[in-house]
């Protein structure tokens, strides 16, 4: 089984406040929803299969997304991949140097593991295995709160990464991970069979920079990181692209600590 991008997870207070921004503006369509304990998950897919993912804390104060939340205020929380062997790719994780937490193999239908974002680029990375199912991103029936779905204005090219060092980088994405990533100063790292890319941008912090999107009709899009969701929407033209035209500035350093990470099993 090829390794695929699943899908972009953003954590924010509340997901019905990011619906009107994600649904009603940008045309996502309802495609899955869960109750995991401490927190609750909703997905939206969008034009050419890209998956966003939003997060809300559940439960008693000081679970995962609550940390997060409280130090960073919401944004990107992870990315998460499906892969062919949770074992063999873990062990690859750690002789590549990355370091894997949360690993749990209880379930041979969803097994996960993640890894630390002190040493994968300062995102989660959650690696999952299993069966899987295709229907499982089925469009389906939206919850009866969700606002009216606008026209599908925007098609999901993938996260835009801030990276210190583009060879520590490239071991993540490519060689763990499996991703062919086009030459040169900005590559772009794809994965065959998924509508997602990661682009990296050199620059002094390791740091998720926006969820590039590619705009198939006029959108009015903020300027700057979404009041709500906290994260940045680049519109990008994968077909006739020139340099990044996001400029990554200098701020202070942050490993991430222990703020994203689920509790152990």
């Amino acid at each position: 089984m090829p390794i695929a991008f699943d899908h972009i997870a953003i954590a924010l207070d509340e997901i019905p406040v990011g619906l009107p921004f994600v649904v009603g503006e940008l045309g996502g369509r309802y495609c899955g929803s869960g109750d995991e304990g401490s927190f609750l998950w909703r997905q939206y897919r969008f034009v050419g299969g890209g998956i966003l993912e939003l997060l809300e804390p559940a439960g008693e104060p000081g679970g995962f997304l609550h940390r997060f939340l409280t130090a960073r205020g919401g944004g990107v929380h992870h990315v998460t991949f499906k892969i062919d062997n949770l074992v063999r790719r873990c062990e690859l994780a750690a002789e590549l140097g990355f370091e894997v937490v949360g690993f749990d193999d209880t379930d041979a239908r969803w097994q996960e593991a993640f890894l630390h974002p002190r040493g994968a680029g300062g995102i989660v990375v959650q690696l999952v295995s299993g069966p899987g199912d295709d229907s499982e991103k089925a469009l389906q029936e939206p919850p009866p709160n969700d606002p009216d779905p606008g026209p599908p204005v925007v098609s999901l090219v993938g996260l835009r990464m801030g990276c210190r060092d583009l060879a520590t980088a490239r071991r993540l994405w490519c060689e763990l991970l499996e991703g062919e990533a086009r030459p040169g100063a900005h590559p772009h790292v794809r994965w065959k069979g998924s509508p997602m890319r990661v682009s990296l941008i050199a620059g002094p912090v390791d740091v998720p920079l926006a969820v590039e999107v590619e705009c198939l009709h006029p959108v009015l899009l903020p300027q700057g990181p979404h009041p709500v969701l906290r994260t940045e929407f680049e519109p990008v033209d994968p077909r006739h692209e020139d340099e990044p035209r996001h400029d990554l500035e200098p701020v202070e350093e942050d490993d991430g600590g222990d703020v994203y990470l689920l509790e152990e099993p």
